[in-house]
């Protein structure tokens, strides 16, 4: 692919603290925001990166990025795109004690609509769920934006991308079963062997 005379493209590797996650439409990681020597960067995300990204990781982290700059002469612009994020070698301990083996979040959208039609207790029920089937510490619910689809509110997101819309609170303990039967510490079988019929995937709305 050819790049036009008013870019240039090269490789950068750096070192800054995390400040904190871009989020786009309230749910979707696009990016991550640095704290340098030479100022606060935002840095995109590679593709392969925003699926694979621990979203409880600790603000203040020092972090090693290397990816690709491209500078756009027209705009006076300069894009930077992560391919590769590590814990830089004086961290490298603390983010290890810190980060869970296994973490899982759960995105609900904190919007107003959503948190008229039943968003606030919905929260509150997925963190009682969650505690009394002892994945209080392997889940976490992360309130997002806007998620484009406030008439069917109160919506949310699964660890699996699978989204959920007009959820009540009384739906909670179904949908933890769905999504966390097999981390679920019981001795019982699943009892989710039928998923009803309010549990479907939402379109895009």
């Amino acid at each position: 692919m050819s790049i036009s005379t008013n870019s240039e493209v090269t490789e950068f590797c750096f070192e800054g603290r995390f400040l904190d996650f871009v989020i786009k439409d309230g749910y979707k990681l696009k990016g991550l925001l640095l704290g340098t020597a030479d100022g606060e960067f935002y840095v995109k995300l590679a593709k392969h990166l925003r699926s694979v990204f621990d979203l409880r990781l600790p603000q203040g982290t020092w972090l090693q990025v290397v990816g690709t700059k491209q500078y756009n002469a027209k705009k006076d612009q300069v894009t930077l795109i992560a391919e590769r994020i590590m814990a830089a070698r004086s961290d490298l301990g603390k983010v290890e004690a810190k980060k869970p083996a296994k973490t899982q979040v759960i995105l609900v959208c904190q919007k107003s609509d959503c948190m008229k039609r039943g968003g606030k207790a919905l929260c509150q029920t997925l963190e009682s769920e969650l505690k009394n089937s002892g994945l209080e510490d392997n889940v976490i619910i992360k309130g997002t934006g806007c998620m484009k689809n406030c008439k069917a509110g109160p919506n949310l997101v699964m660890p699996d991308k699978t989204r959920y819309s007009k959820i009540k609170s009384v739906q909670v303990p179904t949908l933890v079963n769905k999504h966390f039967s097999g981390e679920i510490q019981k001795t019982s079988v699943d009892i989710v062997t039928q998923v009803p019929s309010y549990l479907v995937k939402a379109g895009n709305g």
